[in-house]
């Protein structure tokens, strides 16, 4: 990669030289055959990585463009819906909801945590929900959702599942022909952005709809959006040579060449590479004294969050190791000044973070707190080895 630094935060995540060549391709008017052709493309290669029976949606926008739109086009005014949180971007629908007029109840979960499904199913049995949102891989907690588990429940009493995919889609399993102990128990709607682990720079939000919801959406009159409603779009997505809104021309020549990558490398071994990863991370870091916020069996695949030592100070830290080439993130909310976030997902690659690894363990010595770098190191070959 040409990428002078390594950016190991939850997103924008590193991209590689064949994205960068792609992006950097002659811009061509959004209704030209060749663009189309590649437009057209791109929309395939997404409907074959969610699997999807509905439509897939690929536009110029972010990850919050995308819970827009999962949410306007499925609940009306009115309506309830539950919010499955597991940190504060679960916490972002609440947001859209009150922005729409939907009725909604929370399940919050202490930050580290699962939302209990005997809770979520409890709740399930007070009201009728139209949908149900679940953040699968939170970005500020690093806790990944319990799909198994959940979305039986929520299909039993009726609802929609709608499946935040933000920080998740491409490396962690999101497959909406997959049926969860029955033929009816399947994901209703998927959204993301190009620049997680995907690998895209920002600027896409990509949504997929099953049949299931795309009668949702046909049973609503109207709904509050223009730029957001799918009727509009889905045109687009089977003729790409057709006009709604002028396309991000360049970013979609970047997100065609992403999605090569991620469909050439094959998606069982890009989620066992992503769990590897994410296990070889916290367990290295752990031999640093560092103690990750979400235990093993909750934790994503994609990012971490770390609690410091008490002898370390956050931006202390932050600073001294991003002036070695390594850029990881503060922490959200009342963990702020507490802990750091590192991305290991998308492009990133096993050598990359070996020398991140390496590098944290400089930093800690040069702010006076001792580690022995040789075990991080360890810790992080044997864990990957073991789940690749």
């Amino acid at each position: 990669m040409r990428n002078e630094e390594m950016l190991l935060i939850p997103g924008p995540t590193p991209v590689i030289d064949s994205i960068y060549d792609a992006m950097a391709s002659e811009t061509r008017g959004h209704t030209d055959p060749r663009f189309v052709e590649i437009y057209k493309r791109s929309v395939e290669r997404t409907r074959e990585m969610f699997k999807t029976d509905g439509e897939v949606f690929v536009v110029s926008g972010s990850g919050t463009i995308g819970m827009e739109m999962a949410l306007v086009n499925t609940v009306a005014a009115g309506e309830r819906l539950l919010i499955i949180s597991h940190g504060y971007f679960g916490d972002r629908f609440i947001q859209l909801g009150k922005a729409f007029g939907i009725e909604m109840d929370v399940l919050q979960a202490e930050w580290g945590k699962q939302v209990s499904p005997d809770e979520v199913e409890r709740t399930l049995s007070e009201h009728t929900y139209k949908a149900v949102t679940i953040t699968h891989a939170d970005t500020s907690t690093g806790v990944a959702a319990d799909l198994d588990a959940l979305v039986p429940i929520i299909k039993k009493h009726g609802a929609l599942v709608i499946l935040d995919g933000v920080c998740a889609t491409a490396a962690m399993e999101e497959d909406m022909s997959k049926e969860y102990g029955s033929p009816n128990n399947k994901i209703d709607v998927i959204l993301t952005g190009s620049q997680k682990a995907i690998g895209v720079p920002p600027g896409l939000a990509i949504v997929a709809f099953n049949q299931t919801a795309l009668n949702a959406r046909e049973e609503m009159e109207h709904i509050p959006a223009y730029y957001c409603d799918i009727k509009n779009w889905i045109p687009i997505m089977h003729d790409p040579s057709k006009y709604f809104a002028t396309p991000p021309v360049n970013l979609i020549y970047a997100y065609d060449e992403g999605m090569k990558l991620v469909m050439e490398e094959g998606l069982e071994k890009r989620y066992a590479r992503h769990s590897a990863f994410g296990k070889g991370v916290r367990g290295a870091l752990r031999e640093y004294g560092m103690t990750p916020l979400a235990e093993e069996d909750v934790a994503a695949s994609t990012l971490s969050c770390i609690l410091y030592p008490d002898s370390v100070n956050d931006a202390e830290f932050r600073s001294v190791l991003g002036e070695k080439g390594v850029i990881v993130a503060g922490s959200l909310a009342h963990l702020a000044g507490k802990a750091f976030r590192i991305g290991h997902m998308g492009n990133t690659t096993e050598e990359m973070l070996i020398s991140a690894i390496g590098k944290i363990g400089e930093t800690l010595n040069e702010i006076g707190h001792t580690v022995i770098i040789e075990n991080a190191v360890k810790r992080f070959k044997e864990e990957v080895s073991a789940g690749v």
